[in-house]
């Protein structure tokens, strides 16, 4: 098993990688009773190399929901009816979640109401209430 290559300077080494085969669910008949084609694939992510702190904590949180008891990763693929083509799926869904923790979240600048959107709002408010100043019986309102 060769290392989960994310960027030049990000990658996960062949020895923080643990694959396991097992059978897959679902319809298939007497070829999903036999064979072990859905592949289970484990990362250690304190193995990752490269990934800097800030990332290492967007990682954990992304991936939160799907760490085991030792706090791997663990990402299964039973998409295709192969298993060397469902540990590529894996392989590619961890390079996936390993570029995503890698963008750091873009911050929130505070804005303000233009000028013409306060008019806006202020014009379509007195509209409504004309409408319901026409609906009230001529005596009711003053």
């Amino acid at each position: 098993m060769s290392a989960i290559v994310v960027t030049e300077a990000v990658r996960v080494p062949a020895s923080a990688i643990i694959v396991r085969a097992t059978r897959a669910s679902g319809p298939g008949g007497q070829h999903v009773n036999k064979v072990a084609t859905k592949i289970d694939l484990r990362v250690e992510l304190a193995a990752i190399e490269g990934l800097s702190d800030p990332a290492r904590r967007r990682l954990h949180g992304l991936v939160a929901h799907r760490l085991d008891a030792d706090g791997r990763l663990v990402v299964t693929s039973q998409l295709t009816r192969t298993q060397s083509l469902n540990v590529e799926d894996a392989r590619a869904k961890v390079r996936e979640l390993i570029a995503a923790a890698l963008i750091p979240p873009m911050s929130r600048r505070a804005t303000r109401p233009t000028r013409r959107s306060r008019e806006q709002r202020i014009a379509g408010k007195k509209e409504r209430g004309a409408v319901k100043r026409l609906r009230a019986r001529p005596g009711d309102w003053s």
